[in-house]
């Protein structure tokens, strides 16, 4: 019995070799820079009919893929604070619905110059506005930009475009009411889906006003049991949202939206992410598998067309935008290059264009690969966008006002700027960061102890919850403007020894670009001396300094010469 045969017999073997068959993309992508979105399309098409043809239990995958849109479009939903959304200033609002609007009305009209239809024509367009959250970010931490002045607005962009997620999500939902893709299959009228949507947004309301809040609070007690129910809540709201008509994604989106005025939602969000990416690759693996590489090649001129102008006319529309608001070239350009390609949502919105019957299944493949040439080119354009700016900055002084009157006023300004960061809010961080605070010295606190947040918000300190031993909650903080990182964190939820706790906080902070000084709690000599060697600036020894302090003061206080006196 062949390989072949061997996994059209067994799902579990077949799961097996496609997670081998990943892995191994994987590790080629990461040596040619890739991400892993480009390898995980990669492993669809391989795994699919035209290359392997591997793909046989499609009912399993299919699941997977479903639950992991579900937890993509709960991440999108949890980073919707209405706080958030008002903080990321006229600038990323400004120039991210430009360019939403340029991109998407000059998509449209290159998708009729080819020929596609007027309705595949405005699929393919809007699909063009959306950038990939997760390759964005990504690139800008590995190159420690997120807090610089183009990394912020970036992320304003990206809000931008998860707001017009929601409507394209909420809009095709809505078109497919009554539809044979949604009505039909769940036998439910106009009205009884509107009544459904509008009864489960009610529910959103009040579940973020009564309930989300008290609710975590109690879970996150049990960190683990936290997660676990986050991913049941985005599974229950897209099993409603599906029933009732308003489709998975819609639902997905609102779960998170339930939970992004918490304040775990970052914890939530970082541990999730992983999850996501995993089951994400089974969505492109079901996505392989419904492609026909043979029929990808009458694509392939209209896909160049629409990659070169992804890749060149949206950073064009950026650096115009900015360029009119006041703003130099050089935030322009580095901030222009970051919308240089399609994500993920681009394909699931295709991908429910055809579930509604409006867009031909072949467009799928047309997008798929203006995905994989955008966001492959893209990659290296945002990697090396020093060196690209050094080279276009000659030509590029026409997207620059006189005097550039936004830029200094806005970087200085960007982003919450915090001296001191402390791990660990308990009496030893707490005792600290009021005493800083009364120095006038602003202070940052994280813990993984919901008590310890609740404390410090009722002291009016600012603080995060979250675990410092996960890699993508410490890229999120903002670290390049901290000049001391202090750890009163002897041992973490994580099961881990506090040494291990200890080398682990220095080791993330380090590899997430900060170059400030350390303090770190020891509980003896022997500790205090390995963290020296790991090049600790200040190791702090609560029992020992506690004691020398106190000597010092009874020294102070003793009449030295009586007590000889009594001795003699």
């Amino acid at each position: 019995m062949n390989l072949i045969e061997l996994i059209g017999q067994s799902s579990f073997t077949e799961i097996a070799v496609l997670l081998v068959l990943a892995a191994s993309l994987g590790f080629v992508g990461l040596l040619l820079r890739q991400p892993l979105i480009v390898s995980f399309i990669a492993v669809g098409l391989i795994a699919g009919p035209s290359v392997l043809d591997i793909v046989y239990s499609k009912d399993q995958i299919t699941l997977l893929s479903e639950l992991g849109i579900a937890i993509l479009l709960f991440l999108v939903g949890i980073k919707l604070d209405v706080k958030l959304i008002k903080s990321i200033g006229g600038v990323s609002v400004l120039t991210g619905l430009g360019q939403v609007i340029f991109t998407s009305l000059i998509g449209y009209f290159i998708g009729l110059w080819l020929g596609l239809g007027y309705i595949t024509s405005l699929y393919v367009a809007v699909a063009l506005t959306f950038s990939s959250t997760i390759i964005i970010v990504k690139l800008l931490s590995d190159k420690r930009e997120i807090e610089s002045l183009h990394g912020q607005i970036a992320l304003g962009f990206l809000i931008v475009q998860d707001l017009v997620v929601v409507v394209a999500m909420i809009v095709l939902a809505t078109i497919g009411i009554g539809s044979s893709g949604h009505g039909d299959t769940n036998n439910s009228s106009v009205w009884q889906v509107a009544i459904s949507g509008l009864s489960l947004l009610g529910f959103v309301i009040v579940f973020v006003r009564y309930i989300a809040n008290p609710l975590t609070e109690k879970l996150a007690k049990a960190p683990e049991l936290l997660v676990i129910y986050a991913i049941a809540q985005a599974a229950l709201f897209a099993a409603i949202g599906d029933i009732v008509g308003l489709g998975m994604e819609v639902g997905g989106l609102l779960a998170g939206v339930a939970l992004a005025s918490t304040p775990y939602r970052e914890s939530i969000a970082a541990r999730l992410a992983p999850l996501r990416d995993f089951l994400l690759l089974f969505f492109f693996i079901a996505l392989g598998s419904t492609l026909d590489l043979s029929k990808l090649g009458t694509h392939l001129p209209a896909a160049i067309i629409f990659s070169l102008f992804v890749l060149v006319g949206n950073p064009l529309i950026v650096m115009s935008i900015m360029g009119l608001m006041g703003y130099g070239k050089r935030t322009g350009f580095l901030a222009g290059l970051t919308v240089a390609q399609i994500s993920e949502f681009s394909l699931i919105f295709i991908a429910m264009g055809i579930g509604l019957g409006h867009v031909p299944q072949d467009i799928l493949g047309l997008v798929t690969l203006v995905g994989i040439i955008t966001i492959g080119v893209s990659t290296y354009m945002i990697t090396y966008s020093h060196q690209l700016y050094a080279f276009f900055a000659p030509v590029i002084g026409k997207f620059e006002r006189s005097g550039t009157p936004r830029e200094a006023a806005t970087d200085e300004n960007t982003g919450n700027h915090y001296p001191v960061i402390i791990f660990g809010l308990g009496r030893l961080g707490t005792a600290i960061s009021m005493q800083l605070k009364d120095k006038g010295i602003k202070v940052l606190g994280i813990d993984f102890n919901p008590a310890a947040i609740k404390n410090w918000h009722q002291l009016g300190l600012d603080c995060n919850f979250g675990d410092a031993t996960d890699a993508e909650f410490i890229i999120e903080l903002p670290l390049k403007h901290a000049q001391w990182i202090v750890s009163t964190i002897p041992h973490l939820h994580t099961g881990l020894s506090s040494e291990d706790n200890r080398k682990t906080v220095i080791q993330l902070t380090r590899s997430a670009g900060y170059a400030g000084k350390l303090a770190v709690i020891s509980q003896g000599r022997a500790e205090t001396e390995e963290l020296n060697l790991l090049g600790v600036e200040l190791v702090l020894e609560p029992f020992q300094d506690t004691a020398d302090r106190a000597v010092h003061i009874l020294f102070e206080g003793l009449d030295i010469n009586a007590t000889q006196q009594e001795k003699g």
